[in-house]
């Protein structure tokens, strides 16, 4: 099993496309996959078409003891399970008061995860207690960024934080919503400068596609498969599972 965190600091730079896409290619693979919707705004749970709701809420998820898995929530799509978001979520940090309840939120989602062969986090935009604790459940976070120069500085604080607090999580950027007609986004992309950690090959381009998920609540790649978008989520993918082999057997 691998834990896979679609995560930044900052908003709007496309994690829940992310999240939402590579879950879709995971399962259509043939891989078990499980989504979590982290974030009190719920755009991955709204996707998928599922009620925005956990009995208990976010309390449920840090401070219960039943298993979560009863939460868990069948997609449209074969192989692809959710647990659903709700908008207590809002208060994770208020509920993750002591390293314990840290540790406890990390183990329940292990534990959920078991029977899945790819975990996927879509996290809330912040660096939080909450953070701390995807920092310690994840393989990987996969950072999209877009190329510009406040998400490049946005990335560079979050490697320093992960300097300074030592994880074993693996960081994996890369460019989204890129638009080469812009000077801007060109020049980053085609010449950028020494980045923290080393940006992923796959460049995910800007597209009207992309915003048409949250109007159809479907993954990109299961209504617009040929689209350029859909095309290079399944090149970033491919890259990831190379990327991820390469450091080594699977978890569980």
């Amino acid at each position: 099993m691998k834990v896979l965190a679609a995560y930044n600091i900052k908003g709007g730079v496309g994690k829940t496309s992310a999240a939402v896409n590579l879950a879709w290619l995971a399962a259509a693979s043939g891989a078990r996959t499980l989504i979590c919707d982290l974030d009190p705004q719920g755009a991955a749970t709204w996707c998928f078409r599922v009620r925005m709701k956990v009995r208990g809420g976010g309390r449920k998820l840090v401070r219960g003891k039943g298993a979560l898995a009863r939460h868990v929530r069948e997609t449209d799509y074969e192989g692809l399970d959710l647990l659903p978001a709700d908008f207590s979520y809002r208060h994770l940090d208020l509920l993750l008061d002591s390293p314990k309840y840290v540790r406890r939120l990390t183990r329940r989602i292990r534990e959920l995860g078991a029977g899945y062969d790819y975990v996927f986090l879509d996290c809330a935009p912040s660096i939080s207690l909450a953070s701390e604790a995807v920092f310690t459940v994840a393989d990987a976070l996969i950072v999209p960024t877009i190329p510009t120069t406040l998400s490049r500085r946005t990335l560079r604080q979050l490697a320093r934080h992960l300097r300074r607090e030592p994880a074993a999580v693996r960081v994996l950027p890369f460019y989204s919503m890129v638009d080469r007609r812009r000077t801007l986004h060109r020049r980053i992309c085609e010449a950028p400068e020494e980045m923290p950690c080393p940006m992923l090959a796959t460049e995910i381009p800007y597209s009207s596609a992309v915003e048409q998920m949250s109007s159809r609540r479907e993954p990109l790649c299961a209504f617009r498969r040929t689209s350029e978008a859909a095309r290079a989520y399944a090149a970033l993918w491919d890259e990831l599972v190379r990327r991820l082999e390469e450091a080594g057997p699977e978890t569980s």
